[in-house]
């Protein structure tokens, strides 16, 4: 297991009201060397789908022969998956060699009570994987944001190719008071490197802050490129999209990849390798598919990685991959785990389950109260439901829920536990709860493609 020490020391110390502070990740990429020597960047933004849009991108990105280095957060079982080179993790040695550099470097920056602010680990996750990109000599890196926005460390990356997902009301209060202003926020991570800006079709009201704030961002060279999802044609073809409502985001991922390749002088994609590579696209945790094991998982990935400071970001969104059998396992009980957090992933989720399976005998929803779980308790109707609760300090779970249901501790998860639910389960929640899920069945999540 790496030591994550240096990827949390100063967040695990932070004292009340203090922040995170660009000017301290800034100087510590300075010191690094990162501020002139790094990899292209194709930057990943947006309110769900995250994750997906920038897998995607990277598996596009390997299957036109670059070496792709992707960092995306939070984890599913191990904090070594935040950072992978071609689909696969490094390794718990290549992570704590990273982690080792960045925290000499950190130790020469004046104390934090002096920056005003702290290093934040979704931030130095990234600046790990952009030292691994320089260490291996990668063509191009593909980072996820965390929130987003002008307070990203992404921000300080400065993307020559940014991808903007769907922009919804998730951060209300912390990136702005309206969907139209989040989407102005997150379309700050744009900067003077910044070549094109790629995004889904929005409102007209999203729209329009995008192309203002991009114009801001860049000087007005640059305007948002819009691909459609719905249109005939576009890439990839529908059957190799990932199921549900990420079908949009694995669209989104291949057309910034083909901008980024354009932005490199490469050639086009071969359609032929693309649909090759996306083909072997696995996405755990969304619409990801799963035997339980008989007895509790032992193949051991897990360092608690998916849990992650509350600034970190993540996906979010009802996204994914219909995925794997989990070994070990007797195919009798099965899980259908997806981390959907309001009522359209909810009843994408419950439809996917519904026509993989024909019914679906229990449902386990874990929602803090910042999302919509009214929403989900709308959707999920007279299913039986158990809510499971986390224990992280930062979430909370008082929000009313039908005396009906069940409830449970997150640290109860087990295959025993799964399977007293019946054979055919539909896991749903935050990626912190979803991550508990594949580690309790022992999903495989070191390779996502290739």
């Amino acid at each position: 297991m790496p030591s994550l020490d240096p990827f949390f020391t100063e967040w695990a110390r932070r004292r009340p009201g203090r922040a995170r502070s660009l000017e301290r990740a800034a100087a510590l990429a300075r010191a690094l060397g990162l501020d002139a020597d790094r990899a292209p960047v194709l930057g990943v933004v947006g309110s769900k789908g995250k994750g997906t849009t920038a897998t995607t991108a990277a598996a596009a990105l390997a299957s036109a022969g670059l070496r792709t280095v992707l960092v995306t957060g939070p984890s599913f079982r191990s904090y070594r998956e935040r950072v992978r080179v071609d689909g696969m993790s490094v390794t718990d040695a290549e992570l704590d060699a990273l982690g080792a550099r960045i925290d000499a470097a950190r130790r020469g920056l004046p104390p934090v009570e002096e920056s005003g602010g702290y290093l934040a680990p979704s931030g130095l996750f990234l600046v790990a994987g952009l030292l691994h990109a320089r260490d291996v000599e990668a063509d191009v890196c593909v980072l996820e944001a965390g929130m987003g926005g002008h307070r990203d460390e992404l921000r300080l990356v400065g993307p020559e190719v940014v991808a903007l997902g769907s922009v919804f009301a998730e951060h209300v209060g912390v990136l702005g008071d309206t969907v139209e202003e989040i989407a102005r926020e997150k379309a700050r991570v744009a900067g003077e490197r910044t070549r094109a800006l790629v995004r889904l079709p929005q409102t007209a009201g999203v729209a329009a802050e995008v192309d203002a704030a991009l114009a801001e961002a860049t000087g007005g060279r640059v305007r948002a490129e819009v691909v459609d999802p719905g249109r005939p044609g576009v890439e990839p073809p529908p059957a190799l999209r990932p199921p549900g409502l990420s079908a949009a985001s694995g669209v989104l991922g291949t057309a910034a990849a083909a901008r980024m390749l354009d932005h490199l002088g490469r050639p086009p994609m071969d359609r032929e390798r693309l649909h090759a590579v996306l083909g072997t696209l696995r996405l755990p945790g969304r619409l990801s598919h799963h035997a339980v094991p008989t007895e509790d998982a032992s193949g051991g990935g897990g360092d608690g990685g998916a849990t992650e400071d509350a600034s970190g970001g993540g996906d979010g969104g009802a996204t994914g991959d219909a995925g794997d059998e989990s070994t070990g396992a007797v195919p009798d009980a099965e899980v259908l785990v997806d981390s959907a957090i309001d009522r359209a992933g909810v009843s994408a989720a419950l439809a996917h389950a519904r026509g993989l399976w024909g019914r679906v005998d229990h449902v386990l929803l874990c929602l803090p109260d910042h999302k919509d779980v009214s929403g989900a308790v709308e959707a999920l109707g007279d299913l039986p439901v158990t809510a499971v609760r986390l224990p992280e300090a930062h979430l909370r779970f008082e929000h009313a829920l039908p005396d009906h249901w069940d409830r449970m501790d997150a640290d109860g998860l087990s295959p025993a536990a799964l399977r007293a639910l019946g054979t055919r389960v539909l896991a749903l929640g935050t990626v912190y709860f979803t991550g508990r899920v594949l580690e309790a069945v022992d999903a495989p999540t070191d390779r996502l493609f290739g």
